[in-house]
């Protein structure tokens, strides 16, 4: 049974950016406390707690002394001014691609125009830019949530970084029904997401099974599963090697793993040794069979 990588898999930049941010502050003594889990992938949180850093969920939770992070998803301005009030230092990990879509809503809105970001409203992302652009903004899951938007004025369209392009694509064109003005429309996916998710869809349709290694919480991995069982019914989206199902790959000779942009490089190395451990014990079994 062959293990086969995609193209691209795994941390992206932000996420590197974000956890290289948090080991500097670690190595310099620092009592680190992030608002929220830094990134979507808990055996990581694991890996970070047993080095100190722990997770806060209100800015009030942190002390004079310690040192308070923004997570990878950003937080509205409100936020990090508490944080900044609280905490003897603000460690800013937000995503360099979060940043861009926080300054493009804050700017429309400054100019009294309205903006719709297409993604999950209950996505901290999505809450962080939200507040961008108070009395302002509109968040929508998709198209067909454009139809209950007021008329808009000279609308800004963008998007959470990690949802599917066609998504994007298709709200923005339901966009242009709801204003008279010109509508600016603004791809912010980040590239890591179409990256991913091409990798993902070539070698799904050449694989007999799929695993996306990936947090259950993970925006960009629950898109990958859905990228993946377009091309390979047999997709399974796992969170560590122990949820894998020998019995999903009997007769499988071709075996595709990818992962979210979340996952580090040793949770995916250690659910690629562990297929490989699989597919060996059932060649066997065969083999006496």
């Amino acid at each position: 049974m062959k293990v086969l990588l995609a193209d691209e898999f795994g941390f992206c930049f932000g996420v590197e950016r974000a956890v290289e941010m948090v080991e500097e502050a670690l190595a310099e003594g620092d009592t680190v406390r992030t608002l929220g889990p830094l990134i979507h992938n808990e055996q990581e949180m694991q890996r970070l707690g047993t080095h100190g850093v722990s997770t806060i969920s209100e800015p009030v939770q942190i002390k004079r002394g310690e040192t308070a992070v923004i997570r990878a998803h950003g937080v509205t301005p409100q936020v990090q001014r508490e944080l900044e009030e609280k905490a003897s230092k603000v460690v800013d990990a937000t995503c360099p691609f979060v940043t861009r879509v926080q300054k493009l809503a804050a700017r429309a809105a400054a100019q009294d125009r309205h903006v719709v970001v297409v993604g999950n409203p209950d996505h901290p992302e999505m809450i962080g830019v939200h507040g961008y652009a108070p009395g302002h903004a509109f968040v929508v899951k998709d198209a067909s949530e454009i139809e209950n938007l007021p008329r808009l004025r000279n609308p800004l369209v963008v998007s959470q970084t990690t949802i599917k392009l066609q998504n994007f694509l298709d709200a923005a064109e339901a966009v242009k029904l709801k204003t008279d003005d010109e509508v600016q429309i603004v791809n912010t996916i980040c590239s890591a997401t179409r990256d991913r998710q091409d990798a993902a869809r070539a070698l799904a349709g050449e694989v007999d099974a799929f695993y996306i290694i990936g947090g259950r919480h993970s925006s960009n991995s629950r898109k990958l599963l859905t990228v993946c069982k377009e091309q390979c019914e047999k997709s399974f989206l796992i969170e560590t090697e122990d949820e894998i199902n020998p019995q999903d790959l009997i007769g499988a000779e071709t075996v595709g793993v990818t992962a979210g942009a979340s996952t580090p490089n040793w949770l995916i190395e250690k659910v690629t040794r562990h297929l490989k451990e699989i597919g060996e014990k059932l060649k066997s079994e065969a083999v006496l069979n």
